[in-house]
């Protein structure tokens, strides 16, 4: 018996050993996940820690091969045909292979579902973050954000890569939307808010899926608004500004964080040990796991081996390699096997991936929840997102019987192709990265949302502002291109020339005006002011185009404030709410919350104050109808910035009855900043009230023109002339959207104010069109031709393709003059890149930091490499900032090939430096700097 019962034992404690405790939907998660990561080889742990692309796959099997933890679509990364249904067949189909994998762990599907489950055909599509953020309503956020998770889940994803909780402080930044506003009060709401939406009281319900905060941290504040720029302050900005949004993350139970593209005072966050581990880990106790942004760890200094190393080392749990996953593999196997990373490292990130794996009930529901499918782009869904819009839209200024308009006895035209374009209207990160214009989703765009508020016998759309008939008010729609990242950098957000003239044209033909703006962020505006009779802050509004109108025909009152202090000019930028000198056009928080007529007698407002080409005439226009026979005793003085003073001789009224024409006794006679002062009298409204006493209200100065100025380097989008000879505009089929100029004859030329940041060669790039007919085109500075070109025949009228050419300019401003020489094409674009010589070129290090986007932290010694697409002569060289050379590296033949340069800066001191590749067709230039 002794015997039985000892044999007993022993089978019973071999079953207790072996028992799959991770298995077990029971136990504990802690005990599930030391149970699972004790049964793990060191390859399925690595492959736990890689996140790989399904557009880079070399092979489906590779799941299983190399056991990944983790696959993701970026933007426009879609199935084809791009339904729900193939989103989860296609989710299912990758599941299958990690499901069989020795230990049969699940994948985590990420995707970067950040206003509604934007890459699906047919999805609901949200107000971009600084929409939301102008709601001010965090339940509306958080019933977006849970709508947005269940209609995620239905396609089987259970990850997206979603609130970003930056603070973003210039509006430069392309990514400024993504946040929810300028101030860190928006940042700790929202990230609440939107958290506890995508995630719920439990993360293992069908309809949930795990967030992922970022970008941790300090993203929105880097210098110049550069994307992936450089975060240049103290940590206890740091800390009150950039940090708050993630202790309400995690918090709010946050399973996921993003760390940083960004640096924080020269040291890139992939590699930041302080930050990610002693800060984020440790002190704030964050316990879920911390993933990189696409290929984030390659921005760090050092070859890619050192990069892999440096990252986990510093925190990173997953990396997101989305086409390099076989290499990343292979090297990170080394550096374990080297005890460069530690096994203690390894186990502390995979532990963390696998608690939010059980915890999000993976194991026990690997697949899809198909019965969700028919809840994607439900109309309770859009209903929800249409509720959003209604709240976000900012009424920035109205004169008061403009507003609402009349569904019936009104004619009413709406102007602009963003009227009428789901593309425009959603803005970046929707069906594709950058977006893209036209019918890319379901929705309903502003025109068809006027058509359900009246008979559409009332509604004469164009897109031109061109056959209005009889409408009696026009609706003008102003939108900025598609962009996301850093393709939506602009050194320049001043409204373009092309839609100020949509606004002037209607006025002009006798309509009332209101201009509805979507925007990515606050655009200098003042251009269009003067002829506009309302302006409407719409933002990126997604699908609903429902909830613009419910407000602009009054069927609900505007509640929507501003996210972002809103400018008067560019070089306010960056301004922000609490400056010592803060002097906005709007302030952070406003926003009219009627648009029904004013109070009997109360006080008018100040709408636009605007100088006019005379020098000498200033247009003062007020939000209410004005008594003109009480303002004969008024006194203005024009103020300028460089000393100059203007009183005023007289008063009269205009044509418009809001509006005052006041003359000044001195002109004005340069590009000069202008402010107005009343000092006394007692201008009345019809209605009995009376315009308070102002001092210092902001003036547009028209005398020189109101076209917009190109920045150089930078792209030029043709449609922005500033005048043109036989030309048209018309869609572009071209990646990106927009208009394109077309057939464009001999003879026929275009103008553009540009100004050059610096003097040196640059590649001048043509985006162009042709069907059978080669051209010439010539770029012309007043009577210097530039540059010549040959354009080839691409094969269609929408078949484009780029052909550049090297040009030699002089920094300033000038007028450049594109002349089509022979031939017939369309012109979508052209840029300019500069091709820096250092060493004949004076140029400061602001100029360099302006023109190169992503500084690069290296070591004393670090490897250069470079590609020679075919044998040439080369030179690589390195300059410090003062353009003086440092050290020639290479200089001679090369075939075709890849190639390392080591590059040993033990002598050098911290700093700036360049190096220069040149050939002799091509030359380029990169920015590094060094730390010691």
């Amino acid at each position: 018996m002794k015997l039985l019962y000892k044999w007993n034992f022993l089978f019973l404690l071999l079953v207790s050993i072996n028992a799959q405790v991770y298995l077990d939907p029971n136990a504990d998660v802690e005990a599930r996940v030391n149970d699972l990561i004790s049964r793990m080889t060191l390859d399925e742990k690595i492959g736990q820690m890689t996140q790989a692309g399904r557009a880079f796959l070399d092979n489906d099997n590779d799941i299983n091969l190399y056991y990944l933890g983790s696959i993701l679509s970026g933007g426009g990364s879609s199935p084809n045909p791009n339904t729900p249904e193939s989103w989860a067949n296609m989710y299912d189909q990758y599941q299958q292979y990690a499901l069989n994998t020795r230990l049969k762990i699940p994948l985590i599907y990420g995707i970067d579902a950040v206003h509604g489950h934007n890459n699906v055909k047919g999805a609901v599509i949200f107000p971009h973050n600084i929409g939301l953020g102008a709601t001010r309503n965090p339940e509306l956020i958080k019933l977006a954000s849970q709508i947005t998770a269940k209609e995620v889940a239905a396609t089987g994803i259970d990850w997206t890569f979603a609130p970003c909780i930056a603070v973003p402080l210039n509006e430069k930044w392309g990514r400024t939307y993504e946040g929810f506003g300028e101030t860190v009060e928006l940042a700790e709401m929202a990230a609440t808010a939107s958290i506890v939406g995508y995630q719920g009281n439990d993360l293992a319900d069908n309809e949930t899926i795990i967030a992922c905060a970022k970008h941790f941290v300090g993203d929105g504040g880097t210098t110049n608004g550069i994307d992936q720029g450089n975060t240049e302050v103290n940590e206890e900005v740091l800390r009150a500004i950039h940090m708050p949004g993630y202790i309400k993350a995690i918090e709010a139970g946050v399973g996921t964080i993003m760390a940083s593209y960004s640096s924080w005072n020269g040291e890139k966050l992939h590699g930041h040990h302080y930050l990610l581990t002693t800060v984020l880990k440790e002190e704030l106790g964050f316990d879920g796991f911390i993933v990189s942004d696409w290929a984030g760890i390659d921005q760090l200094p050092g070859n890619y081996k050192d990069d892999i190393k440096q990252s986990i080392n510093a925190g990173i749990d997953m990396v997101m390699v989305p086409d390099n996953y076989i290499e990343y593999i292979t090297l990170f196997k080394e550096l374990a096997n080297e005890n460069q990373i530690s096994a203690e490292r390894i186990d502390d990130a995979v532990k963390r991936i696998l608690r939010i794996k059980f915890r999000m009930g993976l194991f026990e529901n690997p697949y899809t929840d198909r019965s969700l499918l028919n809840t994607v782009g439900s109309a309770e869904h859009r209903a929800i997102a249409r509720e959003c819009v209604r709240e976000s839209v900012v009424i920035l200024q109205k004169k008061d019987d403009v507003l609402p308009l009349k569904k019936e006895n009104q004619k009413i035209a709406l102007i602009g192709k963003g009227a009428d374009d789901i593309g425009l209207q959603s803005g970046g990160w929707t069906i594709y990265w950058q977006g893209g214009s036209g019918d890319i989703t379901e929705g309903t765009t502003l025109l068809e949302a006027f058509n359900k508020k009246t008979n559409s016998s009332n509604i004469v759309y164009s897109e031109s502002g061109n056959n209005l008939g009889d409408s009696e008010i026009a609706v003008i729609v102003i939108a900025e291109d598609p962009y996301a990242e850093y393709e939506g950098f602009r050194e320049d957000l001043t409204i373009l020339n092309k839609d100020v003239q949509l606004v002037k044209n209607a006025k002009e033909q006798g309509l009332k005006t209101i201009v509805v703006l979507y925007s990515g962020r606050p655009m200098i505006i003042n251009p269009l002011i003067k002829y506009s009779d309302a302006i409407i802050a719409a933002w990126l509004p997604g699908t609903e185009g429902d909830g613009i109108a419910d407000v602009l025909f009054g069927d609900f009152e505007p509640k929507g404030k501003l996210p972002h202090t809103w400018p008067k000019y560019m070089d306010q930028i960056p301004i922000n709410f609490g400056d010592s000198n803060y002097d906005p056009l709007f302030e952070y928080g406003f926003g009219l919350t009627s648009i029904h007529d004013s109070e009997i007698g109360s006080a008018p407002s100040v709408f636009s104050a605007y100088l006019n080409d005379d020098g000498k005439t200033l247009e003062l226009t007020l939000n209410k109808k004005i008594d003109f026979n009480s303002i004969e005793s008024s006194n203005f003085t024009l103020i300028g910035d460089e000393g100059f003073s203007s009183n005023s001789v007289g008063v009269s009224s205009t044509t418009d009855s809001n509006t005052i024409s006041i003359t000044f006794e001195t002109a004005v006679q340069s590009k000069i900043k202008l402010s107005l002062k009343y000092n006394s009298g007692t201008i009345k409204s019809l209605d009995g009230g009376v315009l308070n006493l102002f001092s210092n209200k902001f003036v547009f100065n028209g005398l020189f023109g109101i076209g917009a100025i190109n920045t150089i380097p930078g792209k030029v989008e043709a449609e922005n002339y500033i005048s043109m000879e036989g030309i048209q505009t018309q869609p572009t089929d071209d990646i990106g959207g927009g208009e394109n100029i077309g057939w464009i004859d001999s003879g026929d030329w275009l103008e553009y104010d540009v100004n050059i940041l610096a003097t040196g060669t640059y590649k001048l790039n043509y985006r162009i069109a042709s069907e059978s007919q080669a051209g010439i085109i010539q770029l012309e500075n007043g009577d210097e031709v530039v540059a010549t070109t040959l354009l080839p025949v691409t094969g269609g009228w929408q078949t484009w393709r780029t052909v550049s050419t090297e040009v030699s300019l002089t920094k300033g401003e000038n007028k450049f003059r594109i002349n089509a020489v022979s031939g017939g094409f369309n012109l979508n674009w052209f840029s300019f890149d500069l091709l820096v010589s250092v060493d004949n070129t004076e140029m400061s290090i602001t100029e360099f930091t302006l023109l190169q986007n992503y500084p690069n932290p290296f070591n004393p010694n670090t490897i250069i490499s470079i590609h020679v697409p075919q044998e040439s002569n080369i030179e690589l060289e390195v300059f410090n900032s003062n353009g003086e050379l440092v050290k020639t590296i290479y200089e001679g033949y090369l075939n075709q090939g890849k190639y390392n340069f080591k590059f040993n800066a033990e002598n050098l001191a911290s700093g700036i430096y360049f190096y220069k590749l040149k050939t002799p067709n091509f030359q380029s230039i990169k920015k590094m700097i060094l730390l010691k």
